[in-house]
């Protein structure tokens, strides 16, 4: 495990980072924190965690705007209900909603919600990249803070 975390570490937080926000529900805070205690980059560490959870959200929006209900509910497997909560949560808070698409059970239809209302790329791709980074920021700082305290 160490020999393949020393050479394809960032490689497989970036593809579980992005598959955390697309098909499959996983979570990629153990391996980045795995890599920090390691001693990676912390910047790098966060870049790479944020690229590729962004670029899966990018994906999700994608589905929610081009994608029709059967991609919605064969591919990403979002149920009508969280579906319809992402929806409630997001007209009452609009786009600022998508600050929020790093949490558990609402961020991916959040994700798939700024799709399906035409959210533009942009605004899209700014408001979720910085909830996300924000996110793997506060792994990044606690992970350190905590490892140093041992």
């Amino acid at each position: 495990m160490d020999l393949f975390l020393n050479h394809h570490g960032l490689l497989a937080l970036f593809l579980l980072g992005f598959l955390a926000a697309t098909l499959i529900p996983l979570g990629s805070e153990w391996l980045l924190v795995s890599l920090l205690l390691r001693d990676s980059d912390p910047l790098v560490t966060v870049v790479v965690a944020t690229a590729g959870n962004s670029l899966g959200a990018l994906t999700t929006w994608v589905i929610g705007w081009y994608g029709g209900p059967w991609l919605i509910t064969r591919v990403l497997r979002i149920d009508d209900c969280s579906r319809d909560r992402a929806s409630r949560f997001y007209q009452r808070y609009g786009c600022w909603s998508l600050l929020l698409s790093w949490l558990p059970v609402i961020g991916d239809p959040l994700c798939l919600v700024g799709g399906l209302l035409r959210v533009k790329f942009w605004q899209f791709a700014v408001l979720v990249t910085t909830g996300k980074l924000a996110r793997y920021v506060m792994v990044a700082i606690l992970t350190l803070a905590t490892h140093r305290l041992m």
